[in-house]
Order: C-alpha cells, then structure tokens, then sequence
C-alpha cells in the first residue's frame, strides 16, 4: 500500500487543534432497546455525535445490576470510539471529561491507542512515540466501581467470513449461545441462518459514524485504518451484560499475531492480536466486568487448520464473504489481498470447480494479482494492510495446491509461483506438520477445548 509523506501536514493540524475532548455520553434503556450518544469536541470547532443502537429482543435481559454497570462500559465505548474522531488532526491533549481514568488505565489505554494506529503512523509518514503522541486529562470525578456480573452462555461475533462460521459451528449447539452483528448484512445474516438462529436469536449492534468526520475526511484531514476489533471488543462486553452472558468467543487465530511490517511493531491486526486479547481481559477484569471472559476460541489454530475445518462446512460455502471492497454489495470484488488470501489458503482442500463457484472465477488465473501474491508470499517489503495469514501459512498452501495439480497444467500464479525460489523451500512434511499444532497461548476456558481438538481430529 502507497505510503503518504503527511508528517508536516500532522504538525500543522497539532498546533491548530491543540485539544480533543470526549464531553459526555447518554443512553437510554426504553421498550426499543438501548440507545447511546457520545459527544467529542475537536479545539471548539467541530462537535462528533456517534451513536449506538441495540434493539430490544427476547436475550435482552436488563436488571438492576445491569444498570449499575452499564455506565462503567458506556464511557470506555466512547473511549475507544473517540479514536476514529481524534485521527483527523491527531490533537496533542486529550480531555476526557465524563468520568475518570487513574494513571494505570491511562497507561493501558494509551498503549492500545499508539498499538491500534500503528498502521495508521507508519502510512502517514508520521513520526512519534508512545510517550508523546498525546497527554491524556482526566477530570476527578467519581470513578465507576465494577460490579461482579455472573452469567452464562457464549456470545459469538460473526463477521461474516470463514473464521467466525467455524465458531458458530462448533458453539453454535451449545445452551445459551448467541450471535452477534454489528451493523448486519447479506453474509452476516446468512451465516446464523444456515446456523439454525433466527432474527429473534442475534444480538444486533449498529454503529453510527458521524457525518461530519467524513466531511473532514473530504477536505483532507489525516484518515486511516483504527482499531476496529477493539471497538467491537468493549461493545461485545455491552452485550453480555445485557443479556447476562458469561463467555465472548472471538475467532481470531495464531497468523493475527504477526506483524505486517517485518522487522517493526506495526501490525494491521493488532487488536485481533493474542497481547491485546491478554490486556483487554485482565482491564475487563479490573474495571469493568469481571465475570466476563472475553477470548478467542480459534487462537492454537493457525489459517490452515481452519480453512480445513471450514471446507467441511459446505452449508456456509455459498453464502460466507471476507471482501472488505465488496462488502457492501455482498460480494468478492476478486481484486483484493483478502479475496486473493482467502482463495489461496482455502485451494488445498477444496476442488478448482468448487473454488470457481464459490469466487466467481479462478483468481489463481489472474496474472494481474501477482502483486499481491508477492505480498502474501514474502518477496515484497510488506504484507498486504489488510486481515490475512502468516507468509509461511500463504507459502504451504500454494505448495500444496500445486501438488495437488499433479501434472496438469497450472494456473499462472501457481506457475510463477512454482519458477520462485520459494517453491523449493517447503515440503509435504511441512504442510502436514502445520495442521497437526495446537498453540497453548490462549485464554480458552478449559470445558471448551475438546469441542476444538475433536473437530481437528475428526
């Protein structure tokens, strides 16, 4: 991705807007369901108003314990949603006035913040450092206690792409699971369709952007990617304190843990990472909730080991989308690192013909995505800013599909990719070896685990 050398326009915008604030926050619990606002303030200029809205269904089970901690959890969300706001000019001070932050949350919040935007940094040619990039103010009001929230059931974000199917799947049967959406679409909800929920069965969450920030966006203003599975993470903790949930099962695997830039910290996929997936647990725990545990149930798995497990989940074949370009028409753009990645790492355990169905096309016939390729596969300098596996992970699959070929004539990827000297550096060992791992760094509560070694074993 093209790097913009905007280190001079950061400074000009820092000394413009020399101050954020994060004003208030307000909700409502009513028969519709819970609806929140919060308020930002860019230096007396601008004023953002994002919202919240969770319609009220049969799981929402609001007590008066519910209400005692849904303050605590409402701030935070409008802690993480204040970064999205805050990027346009990149203030130095920070206020936040709707509640207080000790020195220890300032601390976690301002690694989570500087970690979330490393992308963000390194595509802006913006230079700074976590002790530096901003000065956090919090005012001495009453702080939020956390109430002990005991629950049960699992929660289970679906996204609509390979990874949260397999959870789904594998959860799904479970008493007390429940899916959840965030601003639902055409891949979303069929995923928990073909899963045997119903409409009345999902948690559905929908986020308002402000406008105004896309106007700035317009004009100019610094933009780039955020954390988004950080926000999805505290609004996931929303969710089970609502509908008196214990467990938050992500499926984010092994590959998010490595960097997109090799060599540096800077990692598109830092908050789908096992460091923040640690961090937000135990900030859960002391701040916020702590009966809710949040983890990821695909973390020992590396992208090969799921892909096999999806490719024997036909029902989710048709309908599943990982195309972030083509998401809001719910289809595969097939020009992409994710359609690319995703069409790669699923080829050795699913035939062409179906492969071809599933995308539209053989991508691996496209010799106008060899860029990419190189991406995914190591020779260029930089992995693809975009939500895919290791380069190990990409490289064994492409062996192992062309091994699969036999004879046949390749498609032109797979025949540039046999004539590279990568080729020559994996094996059969190899790819076998990588579906037989099972990490131990994870958080998976121990009851949960045979659901996963026995698919793998099956």
């Amino acid at each position: 991705m093209p790097k913009s050398n905007n280190q001079k326009k950061f400074l000009e915008l820092r000394k413009k807007f020399p101050w954020f604030s994060y004003e208030k926050f307000t909700w409502t619990l009513s028969e519709k369901g819970l609806e929140a606002e919060f308020q930002f303030d860019l230096s007396g200029v601008v004023t953002f108003r994002p919202r919240i809205f969770i319609p009220k269904k049969s799981w929402f089970l609001p007590s008066a314990e519910t209400k005692e901690l849904l303050p605590g959890i409402l701030f935070r969300i409008g802690l993480i949603e204040m970064i999205s706001y805050w990027k346009a000019a990149c203030p130095p001070i920070v206020k936040v006035n709707p509640g207080t932050l000790g020195a220890e949350e300032i601390v976690w919040w301002k690694k989570v913040w500087y970690n979330g935007m490393g992308e963000f940094f390194y595509l802006n040619s913006i230079d700074n450092t976590i002790d530096d990039f901003i000065t956090v103010q919090s005012v001495d009001n009453k702080p939020y206690y956390p109430v002990r929230a005991d629950g049960k059931g699992i929660i289970v974000p679906v996204g609509g792409g390979k990874d949260s199917a397999v959870t789904l799947e594998l959860l799904g049967s479970l008493p007390g699971t429940i899916p959840l959406i965030m601003n639902p679409r055409g891949a979303t909800l069929q995923t928990i369709y073909k899963a045997g929920f119903k409409d009345e069965d999902y948690i559905e969450i929908h986020r308002t952007i402000d406008p105004e920030l896309l106007r700035l966006n317009d004009q100019g203003y610094l933009n780039g990617h955020t954390p988004f599975s950080a926000l999805l993470a505290f609004v996931t903790v929303l969710a089970a304190i609502l509908s008196g949930r214990k467990f938050i099962a992500l499926s984010n695997e092994s590959s998010a843990n490595e960097t997109t830039i090799p060599g540096t910290s800077v990692n598109h996929q830092y908050s789908k990472s096992v460091e923040f997936e640690k961090d937000f647990r135990e900030y859960i725990r002391r701040f916020v909730a702590p009966g809710i545990e949040y983890f990821s149930f695909l973390r020992p798995l590396n992208e090969l080991q799921i892909a096999r497990l999806f490719s024997g989940f036909e029902k989710y074949h048709g309908i599943f989308r990982s195309c972030n370009a083509g998401s809001k028409e719910d289809v595969w753009c097939g020009k992409c690192a994710k359609c690319l990645f995703t069409y790669i790492i699923l080829s050795p355990f699913l035939p062409a013909e179906k492969m071809r169905l599933i995308f539209g096309k053989d991508l691996l016939e496209d010799a106008g995505l060899i860029p990419l390729l190189d991406q995914l596969t190591g020779r260029a300098e930089e992995k693809p800013f975009d939500c895919v596996g290791t380069i190990s992970e990409v490289n064994l699959a492409l062996f192992k599909t062309i091994r699969k070929h036999g004879g046949e004539k390749l498609p032109s990827l797979l025949e540039y990719y046999r004539k590279s000297p990568l080729y020559k550096s994996y094996c059969d060992k190899g790819f076998d070896e990588a579906l037989t791992g099972f990490s131990d760094d994870h958080q998976i509560p121990s009851s949960l685990i045979p659901i996963l070694t026995s698919a793998l074993n099956d």
